[in-house]
């Protein structure tokens, strides 16, 4: 009888070990979500999931600084590179930190600003300030207006102090004075060695077909080729985990086009021939990003779905890197579209295209779109022409901008002088 009572003690103290260790996975679990600005409510966790929280969201950023004898200019710089973010960043988060009283000017204005010793930034595509902030690691604490969206920025030195402009790249020219010193603005501009960069509306040839801030480099920059790969051979459980999917679920089946498609309640989530995913959420959706409120800020939403989608291209997509494009909001509706970019430089998809699409209801992802990429270096560069036969070809369609970014094209994925 003692022999069966241990026995049964010991069956008892093996089941609590158990629970306890089960309890134990839970909660790293929910800390690991909770880390990479998600959250969900099953699914044991993924590759995506156990992963230290995703790098910060970069965007590509085209400089230019100028002094008395020229300018310097950089065509493949992110706002997560160091060489960025001290000094070129770390000024226009100061700018922008504590521009006051922003009074509209003209396009004109900017331009003539643009002519004399001044730091420039090129967006690529207009954000609302706050988004900007973000992304240059300004804290809640660095509050610019959010009602105004930027693509170029220009801090001016000016009787002491600093003028800081920003343009959309359409109608809307805005200036505004800063606590930045005139002094500050030198003492950066003097670092660089000017001379490797203009825009276009310095030259006085084929350049003034362009548009005039089209930033065109005296060499052009050495970039490599890629080819594509399978960035999902490896299989998609881990993707299904990071999304709140059950991997082993039975609602699992692929249909005659070739598309898997996963049903989890009214969730559903749809994976392509081609490495395309939608997910959508259903009318209790488990994914949210961080937000102090029921509403997420422009900054808490951006900054969030970045971080989702660097989580789920983290364990295939390699130095592919998501960059923000534009963010629209409508009531408690936040509409995201992400580019991709290597390093800098913007990658294009031949249908125009975009690599990624999240819509945020409050704070919870209610549908995302992605195209999954994965390019290997190959063993030949890109080939780009010497600039004065690429002007050449973009003076054929006047007024556009001519710069570098990279196409996929078939099977590859190669640098090439684009004009918009």
């Amino acid at each position: 009888m003692g022999e069966q009572r241990r026995d049964r003690r010991n069956l008892v103290q093996n089941l609590l070990i158990t629970l306890l260790a089960l309890s134990a996975a839970v909660l790293f679990t929910q800390t690991q979500l909770y880390n990479l600005n998600l959250t969900t409510s099953e699914a044991p966790p993924g590759p995506a999931q156990s992963a230290a929280p995703a790098a910060e969201l970069a965007a590509p950023v085209r400089t230019a600084v100028t002094g008395d004898y020229g300018r310097c200019g950089g065509l493949t710089c992110t706002t997560g590179d160091p060489v960025f973010a001290d000094p070129l960043g770390r000024r226009l988060l100061e700018a922008l930190g504590s521009a006051r009283d922003y009074a509209p000017c003209s396009r004109g204005d900017f331009l003539r600003a643009l002519r004399g010793p001044s730091l420039y930034y090129d967006f690529l595509e207009p954000l609302p300030l706050s988004v900007l902030a973000g992304l240059l690691g300004g804290g809640e604490d660095v509050s610019p207006r959010e009602d105004l969206s930027a693509r170029r920025l220009l801090i001016v030195p000016q009787e002491g102090g600093a003028v800081l402009y920003l343009w959309d790249g359409g109608e809307n020219c805005f200036r505004a004075s800063t606590a930045v010193s005139s002094d500050s603005l030198e003492q950066v501009i003097s670092r660089y060695e000017l001379g490797d960069a203009s825009f276009a509306m310095d030259g006085g040839g084929l350049e003034r077909e362009l548009d005039p801030c089209s930033l065109l480099p005296a060499q052009p920059p050495e970039l490599p080729s890629f080819t594509l790969g399978d960035p999902l051979a490896g299989g998609t459980d881990w993707l299904l985990s990071a999304l709140g999917f059950n991997p082993r679920s039975r609602t699992r089946h692929t249909e005659s086009s070739g598309t898997e498609l996963i049903i989890d309640g009214d969730r559903t989530l749809r994976i392509r021939p081609d490495n395309t995913i939608h997910y959508q959420s259903g009318n209790e959706p488990i994914l949210r990003v961080k937000a102090a409120g029921d509403l997420p800020t422009a900054r808490e939403a951006a900054l969030g779905a970045g971080s989702l989608l660097g989580s789920l291209l983290a364990p295939v997509s390699g130095e592919l890197q998501p960059w923000l494009q534009s963010l629209r909001r409508s009531g408690d509706v936040t509409a995201l579209r992400f580019g991709y970019q290597l390093k800098g430089v913007p990658v294009r998809f031949q249908d125009g295209g975009f690599a990624a699409e999240i819509t945020l209801t409050g704070s919870a992802v209610t549908a995302l779109s992605l195209r999954f990429r994965q390019y290997n270096a190959a063993e030949e560069p890109s080939l780009l022409l010497p600039l004065p036969q690429a002007l050449a070809v973009a003076a054929a369609s006047p007024g556009k901008e001519l710069s570098i970014g990279y196409v996929e094209r078939g099977g590859e994925c190669r640098a090439y002088w684009l004009s918009d």
